[in-house]
């Protein structure tokens, strides 16, 4: 992979975090916890109020903070093409494409089919895949599975490792973390299947290409752009037949929701398991979306491997939900409305990007009015943020807790 300079991703944030109007008060609090180098993020110095403007350069100071310490933890996983968390290691290889400047650079996550079967297989898998597609203009990477399992893309150790490949890539390697892309072939389609509802919140696009949708909910796709590819006649496991009625499924959806759900669907006549890689057009298709890290309306549904952050929702405690939990969260002006099941401590990331944090905010859960009044943008909020996955745009300036 080329050599880039992630850290000038980051130069209109600079320029916000120029300190010479911002509150003393409030930088002069800011950089001797920042001094400190260990100091918590629940410091009582991170939690003086900001104003919009203040919040734009506290923002750009703590991500080019982050920035530095990540491109320098995960230098040497770029440069091995790696990553291990706990007992399993995520492998890649990669090819670059186009010559977008740091900052622009797409991220194709490609997933291989194989599963259930030699290690070797999956290797080879592995390598095709890499053959497969080739975009316009950014990273198009190919990941290893973990384990030889039929479930290779969907196990719970899957959903970590892509957080962090994603990080890693943004810090390092300058992607726009605005245009990180999802597709998979075959066991790799199954995957994209149960990942893009469960991480739609960090993919501009999906494609699902020759795979099987198993129990995968559709509603979470309300935000991002879906391609469904099956052979007409890859009737093995229902394919075919499945692929179709999830495809009447999204316009159903899509006609219920103008604006929403947009998908493509492909289900190419005469074509078996191996569609001649006439899928390829989902590629092109892809590359025209952007993600909208603030949504106005979001449908979070647990699946059996559970989430604690969703868009500008987040909970104390994954676990503590069961598949099938359903949130539903929605902006109007300055309205927060939420349904279905809430979990205790959930915690609303807010930021002027979703609603005016100027005036004040009104918070219903479940047609019962939880707050009324402003809600303060801090230091803390866009730290913790930060630390918890390294999405700058998807920084929240404010929290408010209503569960």
């Amino acid at each position: 992979m080329r050599k880039r300079h992630a850290l000038l991703a980051l130069a209109p944030a600079l320029l916000l975090a120029a300190p010479a109007d911002a509150s003393p008060r409030a930088l002069t609090a800011l950089n001797a916890w920042r001094a400190h180098g260990t100091a918590p993020l629940d410091d009582p110095r991170l939690t003086l109020p900001l104003t919009r403007e203040e919040a734009e350069r506290v923002w750009g100071i703590l991500a080019l903070d982050r920035q530095r310490a990540l491109a320098a933890r995960y230098a040497g996983a770029i440069e091995a093409q790696k990553l291990t968390i706990g007992d399993k290691t995520l492998r890649w290889t990669h090819k670059d494409f186009g010559d977008a400047p740091p900052g622009r650079r797409s991220l194709w996550i490609s997933l291989h089919g194989g599963g259930n079967a030699p290690a070797e297989v999956n290797d080879g898998q592995w390598q095709n895949q890499l053959r497969l597609y080739e975009p316009a203009e950014g990273i198009y990477l190919t990941p290893r599975a973990p384990t030889n399992t039929w479930n290779m893309w969907h196990e719970a150790h899957v959903d970590p490792l892509l957080q962090e490949l994603i990080d890693a890539q943004i810090a390092v390697n300058g992607v726009d973390p605005d245009k990180v892309f999802l597709m998979g072939y075959s066991a790799g389609g199954d995957g994209v299947w149960q990942l893009a509802p469960r991480m739609a919140d960090r993919f501009a696009a999906a494609a699902m290409m020759a795979g099987h949708p198993g129990d995968a909910s559709l509603l979470p796709l309300r935000n991002l752009p879906f391609a469904i590819l099956v052979g007409g006649d890859d009737a093995a496991y229902d394919r075919n037949r499945l692929g179709a009625e999830k495809a009447a499924e999204l316009d159903r959806l899509a006609a219920a929701d103008p604006g929403h759900y947009v998908h493509l669907t492909r289900i190419y006549p005469g074509l078996p398991h191996w569609m001649n890689r006439q899928d390829a057009e989902a590629v092109p298709w892809m590359a025209r979306y952007r993600r909208n890290p603030w949504p106005t309306r979001v449908i979070w549904v647990q699946d059996d491997v559970r989430s604690d952050r969703f868009y500008w929702l987040k909970i104390p405690d994954a676990s503590a939900t069961k598949p099938g939990d359903t949130m539903t969260a929605s902006v109007n002006g300055q309205t927060i409305t939420l349904t279905g099941t809430i979990p205790a401590g959930t915690t609303l990331r807010l930021s002027d990007r979703l609603l005016n944090l100027d005036r004040g905010v009104r918070v219903v859960v479940n047609g019962r009015t939880v707050h009324v009044g402003r809600v303060t943008r801090t230091a803390q909020a866009i730290a913790q943020s930060l630390h918890e996955r390294f999405d700058p745009n998807a920084v929240a300036t404010a929290s408010l807790t209503v569960g």
